[in-house]
């Protein structure tokens, strides 16, 4: 409406002019002109109006990507910097890529999303962006998103990638990882390193990782595939109230301690299973090679697994 309004205003002066000016006319030849004139200014109004119309359309995207992307921030960190990542409502999704600069994207919605601010903490060798709420803010409605490029081949140490009240999701990245959620699921995939991953009351998913693991849950079931096992730190796999099931590699070199206290206990390795005389409990225990890491599994309330790949 607005752009039919702005040609309405150029153009009636031009006519009103112009049928003036044809009354007063006294040969054909002149109307004529001034007729064939008119329908020229006529075709020009409009190439103007169908132009401004694009260049409106084209302001409208651009603000509408621009807020799409709340926080957009590139950082070229060196191997072996610090990432970091702070979250409260919402996911973290971080994804290993072909490039070599970090990229951290952050996208808010909600009723409250101009309350919420980033607190870029970013300095030397580190990166670490938060989300910052302000005070008496029980009651703000709104979601953070952020999703992060790293690129896959650059080893870093990956502090902490967190939320309260959401999701984290790490895929194809290499280094030192911890992953953790209050109230969300944590999954990790493709990574080379060492990983700790944890959830409070949530699941986790550890899979297809080169290095050593440690992964609980409070609530939630917990699983983990480990294809090459690297280093000789220790790991350990645990829930309180969830199944808690492992794949590893035949050549483990560990000494194993397996427990259930009110569930099944499953292996395929060479260790012998007992039950509790006086429960339900079971557990398992045995060296396995030469014992050069110690590694543990075990739930309160779920069965366990422990199975080659």
């Amino acid at each position: 409406m607005g752009v039919a309004l702005e040609v309405s205003f150029f153009t009636r002066p031009l006519v009103e002019t112009e049928n003036f000016i044809l009354q007063d006319c006294q040969s054909d030849a002149e109307s004529a002109a001034l007729q064939k004139t008119r329908k020229e200014r006529y075709k020009l109004m409009s190439k103007l109006s169908l132009r401004l119309m694009m260049f409106l359309i084209l302001i409208a995207l651009a603000a509408l990507t621009v807020s799409a992307q709340d926080f957009q921030r590139t950082y070229n960190l060196g191997p072996g910097g610090s990432v970091s990542i702070h979250n409260i409502s919402g996911d973290v999704i971080v994804t290993g890529y072909d490039g070599q600069a970090i990229i951290v994207t952050g996208i808010k919605t909600g009723r409250d999303r101009d309350r919420v601010n980033f607190d870029d903490r970013t300095s030397g060798n580190s990166v670490d962006v938060r989300v910052d709420y302000p005070d008496r803010c029980e009651d703000c409605r709104v979601d953070v998103r952020f999703e992060v490029k790293v690129p896959r081949n650059i080893s870093y140490k990956f502090n902490s990638f967190s939320s309260v009240s959401g999701n984290v999701n790490v895929t194809g990245v290499t280094g030192e990882l911890t992953a953790k959620s209050v109230s969300g699921d944590t999954t990790v995939n493709n990574v080379n390193g060492t990983v700790n991953a944890t959830s409070v009351s949530g699941e986790v998913h550890v899979g297809k990782v080169e290095g050593t693991v440690s992964a609980k849950s409070t609530s939630g079931d917990v699983e983990v595939e480990i294809i090459s096992l690297e280093g000789a730190g220790s790991m350990e796999f645990a829930s309180v109230s969830g199944d808690v099931s492992v794949k590893l590699p035949g050549n483990l070199d560990a000494e194993v301690k397996l427990s259930s206290m009110s569930g099944r206990l499953k292996t395929d390795f060479p260790l012998e299973i007992e039950e509790s005389k006086y429960g339900t409990g079971r557990k398992a225990a045995g060296r396995l090679g030469s014992g050069s890491r110690n590694l543990k599994i075990s739930t309160v309330s779920g069965d366990v697994s422990l199975l080659r790949m």
